[in-house]
């Protein structure tokens, strides 16, 4: 089909929730993609992080392939071995969370919310429900999540919203603080903010937040549906921190494109939530256990944390080299393979309009920040490839800004 012809039943059938860019991808190989008129290119976005070992893996079609032979779903009513085997790896990968599975880093979020708050009502009783998160987070999009998530713009045309929820500026000790009442369970935070900007606090950030959890009896929730599986270069970015959440919660990346979500929660957590507390119907069902299973094993036999670190290092040092120069880039940011370009001015949907059309493939956040959330498996020939098409769309865009000027 003709992309005319897509974005026409597109117009005409599809509710208006997304604001597309000009092309329909037909293929995806590893890092590339290819579109409905042949064209190639290098995608740096992974599906929002999700393609995070690239397009149709071979080990991970091969997974799908099978379990869809042999069963797709029958529910939580009965036991699943997939689901109980790949809890048994994530135990072992987390050092010792108990998993619920869901569909969605939103679902994820829920559950946390819902988990803490009950926690809190069994040890502590009535009254203590308030959960602080930060200005400039983002945890989805389902009502209590997208409560949670500190930016007014995800709220407008909401109200009401969920009640029992406080923000402070992220990065902020002293702001959380005094923000703390005799009301507050929780603390949920995003490691490093990803649809803000990838916005990274200090070294000390989050470990005095979990020293204050800890002395105050609160719950700390990290949201790792982005940070996490290796993104940053560890295979959770709340080990760059050498800490332990109550809970954290996984969605993207963790079934190779399959939807699934994961929430993690220290057993004595784990405990409030009983049968009938909460479920899911397509949480944890063959088809998405069996793709996590194999995202799983490519990640370890590919060694794909060390890549990301290895690799982000390189794609970092390199972009601030060719950007340490122009007028437009205020800042370049990273941590492993999440990495961020701030401008001077709203330029990004330019500068993302201007690689696309030169083969790479980002995300435009807001006005002035394009993000990177290349796929684990990239190589130093795709990040020279990468820098010589950002270093080109910022000289063809500060020619077309500063030179008409003159």
């Amino acid at each position: 089909m003709r992309l005319e012809e897509i974005m026409r039943l597109d117009a005409e059938y599809v509710i208006r929730t997304y604001s597309r860019l000009p092309v329909a991808f037909v293929m995806g190989r590893g890092s590339r993609l290819w579109d409905t008129e042949g064209k190639e290119y290098v995608d740096f976005v992974s599906g929002i992080g999700v393609a995070a070992v690239g397009h149709c893996h071979p080990k991970i079609v091969a997974a799908v392939k099978k379990q869809v032979d042999e069963l797709i779903h029958t529910s939580n009513l009965y036991y699943i071995a997939p689901q109980a085997e790949l809890a048994r790896r994530l135990w072992e990968l987390s050092g010792g969370y108990k998993c619920f599975f869901c569909n969605s880093g939103a679902e994820a979020n829920e559950a946390a919310i819902k988990l803490a708050r009950r926690y809190a009502k069994l040890k502590y009783g009535e009254g203590r429900y308030e959960i602080i998160s930060a200005l400039g987070s983002f945890h989805g999009r389902t009502y209590a999540a997208m409560t949670a998530t500190g930016q007014e713009k995800y709220h407008a045309g909401f109200e009401p919203l969920v009640g029992g929820f406080k923000y402070v500026p992220f990065n902020d000790i002293e702001a959380i603080q005094e923000a703390i009442t005799e009301r507050t369970c929780a603390i949920m935070l995003e490691p490093i903010q990803g649809e803000s900007g990838v916005r990274i606090p200090d070294d000390d950030y989050l470990p005095k937040v979990a020293d204050i959890c800890d002395r105050h009896g609160i719950l700390l929730i990290l949201d790792e549906v982005q940070t996490g599986l290796g993104r940053t270069g560890k295979l959770w970015a709340h080990e760059h921190y050498s800490i332990k959440p109550h809970i954290f919660t996984l969605a993207k990346a963790i079934a190779g494109g399959v939807p699934m979500g994961v929430m993690l929660a220290k057993p004595d957590v784990a405990e409030a939530f009983e049968p009938a507390c909460h479920a899911s119907t397509f949480g944890g069902n063959f088809l998405a256990c069996a793709a996590a299973l194999a995202f799983l094993d490519v990640v370890a036999q590919e060694r794909l944390v060390e890549n990301a670190a290895a690799m982000g290092e390189l794609l970092l040092s390199k972009l601030q080299a060719v950007t340490k120069q122009s007028r437009l880039v205020k800042e370049v940011r990273g941590k492993g393979l999440m990495l961020a370009i701030e401008f001077s001015s709203d330029v990004a949907k330019d500068m993302q309009g201007k690689l696309l059309e030169g083969g790479l493939i980002v995300n435009a956040v807001g006005g002035n920040i394009i993000r990177m959330l290349p796929p684990l498996i990239i190589t130093e020939a795709e990040v020279e490839f990468a820098i010589r098409a950002i270093e080109g769309a910022i000289e063809e865009l500060e020619r077309e800004l500063f030179e008409c000027r003159t």
